[in-house]
């Protein structure tokens, strides 16, 4: 789709979304998975098979969101997935320019973004780091799986290291580089590589809210106090929801809280953006914007 398509077919919803965001006084970004897929990080299909064919022929796997729940025989082959899964889903930037999109649409604007998004990808794009919660973790982030204290530890050293011991290299945009013709990279990292707590011994783990063991380390409490006095400074403003790519799985961390906003006053306007899930409730019908058409292309044609 164009974006001459998507404007002629959702003309008046992108019209009335380019007149909110110039009558509102801040900008509340809601972004989930759907705002990465339509950057081109996408979980399956070629992209999988690029970086994980040797995975999907040995333990069957169909894609990477699958593949991180595989019960691997043992952490060395657990790590070389995770470390390959790391490196081109939060080290490399998105192959489409979307998240620079968003970036320009409200670059100048009282804004602050709210994502269960863990690829860091906001600030590749150079959002202020300031201005943004994740509140599901970060895959450049590890912790310990038990854990046994609340601090989380930076990865890349360690992760660039599984991907050499693999035979594999990384590129000059982070991309994953294959081994010389003929050569097949190893599916399992050395044993000294696993990466295990500094405190306990125990193994890490990712820090990826799944469960009751994620650790809410400093830096995420400090951003979550930011988003919440960011929140009592606008209380009451001519504020702009702008949901981006937020489906079911987690409705409780944006889309409701979004829509309870709404509700609650007749200055807030919300606006989804989501292929195939462009919806809002009837009680807020009336100052909704729901756009169902290609993220990359709504914001394009703003």
């Amino acid at each position: 789709m164009t974006t001459a398509q998507v404007t002629q077919t959702n003309e008046a919803q992108v019209t009335r979304l380019r007149e909110a965001l110039e009558a509102a006084d801040a900008v509340l970004i809601g972004a989930g998975a759907g705002l990465s897929t339509a950057a081109g990080l996408s979980y399956s299909g070629a992209r999988f098979r690029r970086y994980f064919s040797d995975f999907a022929a040995r333990f069957g796997i169909r894609d990477i969101y699958s593949g991180g729940f595989y019960p691997f025989p043992d952490l060395e082959t657990h790590w070389a997935w995770w470390s390959r899964q790391i490196q081109v889903n939060r080290y490399v930037e998105a192959p489409r320019p979307v998240y620079r999109q968003l970036l320009e649409l409200v670059s100048g604007r009282d804004y602050f973004v709210l994502t269960t998004n863990v690829d860091h990808q906001f600030q590749m794009a150079g959002f202020d780091r300031c201005r943004l919660f994740y509140t599901q973790g970060d895959m450049g982030l590890w912790q310990c799986s038990e854990p046994c204290h609340q601090v989380t530890y930076d990865n890349e050293t360690q992760v660039r290291a599984m991907i050499e011991a693999q035979g594999l290299s990384i590129g000059g945009k982070g991309e994953l580089l294959p081994p010389p013709a003929g050569a097949a990279p190893a599916m399992r990292v050395p044993s000294e590589l696993v990466p295990r707590c500094p405190r306990c011994g125990r193994p890490m783990t990712m820090n990826l809210r799944c469960d009751d063991t994620f650790v809410e380390d400093a830096g995420w409490h400090a951003a979550a106090a930011r988003y919440q006095a960011w929140l009592r400074e606008h209380e009451g403003g001519r504020i702009l929801l702008l949901e981006l790519g937020v489906g079911g799985n987690t409705p409780g961390i944006i889309k409701y809280p979004f829509w309870q906003m709404a509700a609650r006053s007749p200055r807030v306007t919300y606006a989804c953006l989501n292929l195939g899930e462009a919806f809002a409730p009837p009680e807020i019908a009336g100052r909704s914007i729901c756009v169902n058409a290609d993220i990359a292309e709504v914001l394009a044609a703003l």
